[in-house]
């Protein structure tokens, strides 16, 4: 116990030596550290259950258990969720920017390990989604909690967050470049020196803690076969397109797949449908078993072996038509299973459905390309752009996408073909879609943070963190007298009228009586149902701090009163909510 005590007291001593910067980066390391081993645990645990599961299986022949082992995956992952963990766990990236936007960068304890559980289940067992999403989310759920064990201020959360959230894509992805630009471009951390230290601290630790278990090879080994021509830009034009409209066409898939799921509320009646559909899908296709980190690789080695390994068309394997509509299938195949997988009730993420989506519709395009007598260009060249344009795409990132493919092939002497593919799959996707599958649903209820500092701050601000209820209140059976008398005891110029529920009647606003509060032949026979008005508009505790902003613009009130159901709470007024504004505004502008 004295033992103990000294070790705590040595570490309060030099804690409150050091300052809150060389704090942060003391944080920062160990954190790169820690996310870094939370990917290599996760990807071990993934690798071991699929070895297990596929042991004696051969390539000629499908294997009838690939109908059952998602279900069997998933059921798992539901039963740790519901009855060990006893808690939802959440939706990995999108949770990460809902704890940003709107809970002030405070993630619960128990997803510091239970996405690794659940996702390692979900994907061993043939959930067709990837790593990354839980990977990120337990990194970044790391950050937070060690943010309130050190009791730090809500920008030191964020960051913490954000670069152990990094920190864990590097690690597992092996790709540090791309993980910073992902947490300035997907995450929104400030690109502030401030900001920028730490996060290249908790990155690079992470992919060193990376090498160290696993090796300095890139995951997905790639040899640049030509280099950029020219002659290249119209197919590359094509696939950025392409990428674009399936972009559209995976978050539409998935959107509507959640919708889907989400009105069946026994889970175990989704775990049966999701379950067994996804079963059947790998059971015909299955390249789409787990990440795919294997047909990655393959199809960037320019083989297309495995659209037939282990699958009932094996010996089709020599039909140019076949093998197109095979690629087909897949490509559109893998947005249902991945989709499926989530919707059943799996734990994973969709960066390696997009890889795995885009290196197919690369090496279509070339397969295409070259059979048909078209042109003869490389596929190993196609299949990496292909990756990129699907990042950008589906998680609007394309900044993220070109340095991420760099990262994970080593295919930076692609960067000319990756920029053109990336930003016209981005702006194509745009077009259609204006928010990102991890953030459409956030937007939607206006609690996404973006770079904009104004929109942030209005995001950030809550009605009822605002709340003023140190307003005197009425009855509508109240006299003229009674209410003067009320309003000798106030120092507001609003009186919410209330019934004996609480629910407005209405309100008397003090200039409207003005003229008659000092007519004392009026006091007991006006009543206070005569004065009181209804208001313009109102606010509810749900409503966005900008959907305010704009009842205020609207009505021209100062105070604007606040119901929920009809009940009474309170009042929000212009110039806390112009002060507090003025005050985020500040703390993001503060470096």
């Amino acid at each position: 116990m004295k033992f103990t005590g000294s070790l705590k007291n040595i570490f309060l001593h030099y804690y409150t030596k050091i300052s809150n910067e060389t704090l942060i980066y003391l944080l920062s390391f160990g954190l790169g550290i820690v996310a870094g081993i939370a990917a290599i645990v996760l990807k071990y645990s993934v690798h071991f259950i699929r070895n297990l599961l596929e042991f004696g299986f051969t390539k000629e022949y499908a294997n009838i258990l690939y109908l059952v082992y998602p279900t069997v995956g998933i059921l798992i992952t539901l039963l740790f969720i519901k009855y060990i963990l006893r808690r939802k766990i959440g939706d990995g990236i999108p949770g990460l920017l809902f704890a940003i936007s709107q809970n002030g960068g405070i993630i619960k304890k128990y997803h510091m390990f239970s996405s690794i559980v659940a996702s390692a289940f979900t994907v061993g067992f043939g959930g067709s989604v990837g790593l990354e999403g839980p990977t990120v989310a337990t990194g970044g759920a790391i950050g937070s909690n060690v943010g309130r064990i050190f009791k730090l201020n809500y920008k030191q959360r964020i960051l913490l967050l954000g670069s152990a959230g990094a920190g864990a894509m590097a690690a597992i992805f092996k790709a540090p470049i791309a993980a910073v630009v992902f947490a300035l471009e997907v995450i929104m951390l400030d690109l502030t020196m401030a900001s920028l230290v730490p996060l290249l601290i908790t990155t690079t630790t992470a992919a060193l803690t990376s090498y160290f278990f696993l090796g300095q090879d890139v995951i997905y080994p790639f040899e640049l076969v030509e280099k950029f021509n020219l002659s290249r830009v119209p197919y590359y034009t094509i696939l950025g397109i392409a990428a674009g409209l399936l972009s559209v066409y995976f978050t539409k898939v998935f959107m509507y797949t959640d919708s889907f799921f989400e009105k069946i509320k026994n889970i175990w009646v989704r775990l049966l449908i999701g379950g067994l559909s996804l079963g059947l899908l790998i059971y015909l296709f299955p390249a789409l078993y787990g990440e795919g980190y294997e047909v990655i690789n393959s199809a960037i080695q320019g083989n297309w072996e495995f659209l037939f390994n282990r699958s009932l068309f094996y010996g089709l394997h020599d039909n140019v038509w076949v093998i197109i509509s095979l690629f087909s299938g897949l490509i559109l195949l893998k947005v249902v299973a991945s989709s499926v997988t989530l919707g059943a009730g799996g734990i994973g993420g969709i960066f390696a459905p997009s890889l795995f989506i885009g290196a197919n519709l690369g090496l279509l395009l070339a397969f295409i390309l070259n059979h048909l007598g078209v042109e003869n260009v490389p596929y190993a060249n196609f299949a990496v752009v292909g990756m990129g344009a699907m990042i950008a795409g589906i998680l609007h990132a394309p900044l993220t996408a070109i340095f991420l493919i760099g990262d994970l092939t080593g295919g930076y002497g692609l960067f000319l073909p990756l920029m053109i593919t990336s930003t016209l799959s981005y702006a194509t996707a745009r077009i259609f879609m204006p928010h990102s599958v991890y953030t459409i649903q956030l937007a939607a209820k206006k609690q996404l943070i973006t770079h904009h500092k104004d929109q942030a701050a209005l995001t950030l601000m809550k009605v009822e963190q605002l709340l003023e209820t140190n307003f005197k209140t009425v009855k509508k059976t109240d006299t003229l007298g009674q209410l003067v008398k009320t309003i000798s005891e106030s120092q507001r110029n609003i009186f919410p009228v209330l019934d004996s529920e609480g629910q407005l009647d209405g309100l008397v606003i003090l200039d409207d009586i003005r003229t008659i509060m000092f007519q004392h032949e009026l006091y007991n026979i006006t009543y206070v149902s005569d004065l009181m008005i209804m208001p313009a508009d109102y606010v509810t505790p749900e409503d966005s701090m900008e959907d305010v902003a704009k009842k205020i613009q609207k009505t021209g009130r100062f105070n604007m009163v606040v119901l929920k159901d009809g009940k009474y709470l309170g009042f929000v007024s212009r110039a806390n909510v112009f002060s507090e504004y003025r005050k985020l505004v500040k703390d993001f502008s503060d470096h």
